[in-house]
Order: C-alpha cells, then sequence, then structure tokens
C-alpha cells in the first residue's frame, strides 16, 4: 500500500496533557479523519476503516459506539430503493 506522510505541529502542552504518546496521537487522528470523510460520503466503509487502520467489523463497532449510523441513506433513498426491489 503506497502511503503519503503529512507534517502536523502539535503544541507539546496538548500532546503532553491529552495523550500518552506520539503513536496514540496518531491513532487517534487517523480515526478521527476516517470517521470524519466517511460521514461527509467522501470516503466508503472499507476505505474509512482502511484509514483508521482497524478491520471494517472494528470500524462499524467504533462507528456504532459513536452514534454513526452504518448507512448513510435518507428515508427518502431507504423508501425508493425498497419499492424498486418490488
Amino acid at each position: 500500500m503506497l502511503t503519503q506522510t503529512i507534517h502536523l505541529d502539535v503544541p507539546a502542552d496538548i500532546l503532553l496533557n491529552v495523550y500518552n504518546s506520539d503513536k496514540e496521537l496518531k491513532q487517534d487522528l487517523q480515526l478521527s479523519l476516517a470517521l470524519r470523510l466517511f460521514c461527509k460520503q467522501k470516503l466508503t466503509l472499507g476505505k474509512a476503516a482502511q484509514l483508521a487502520g482497524l478491520t471494517r467489523f472494528e470500524f462499524e463497532s467504533f462507528l456504532n459506539d459513536s452514534g454513526v449510523s452504518i448507512s448513510l441513506l435518507s428515508l427518502d433513498e431507504i423508501t425508493n430503493d425498497s419499492a424498486k426491489l418490488k
């Protein structure tokens, strides 16, 4: 998998007060970005899980724990899809 590194300046006092390590900060940022991009429908569930460094099942569990629906379809879209299947 090809990756790209992004450098982000974080004030040391924030890092020390909130996170135990750089690794913990990195994991939280990846998870937060994956969640945000999924909610904005920029990434599929599978790609968001990949970005978060989780399996699809783990990411689905994270979404559930965060109160985010796995399906981002509106009620109208679900109704229309249901009608098409009949």
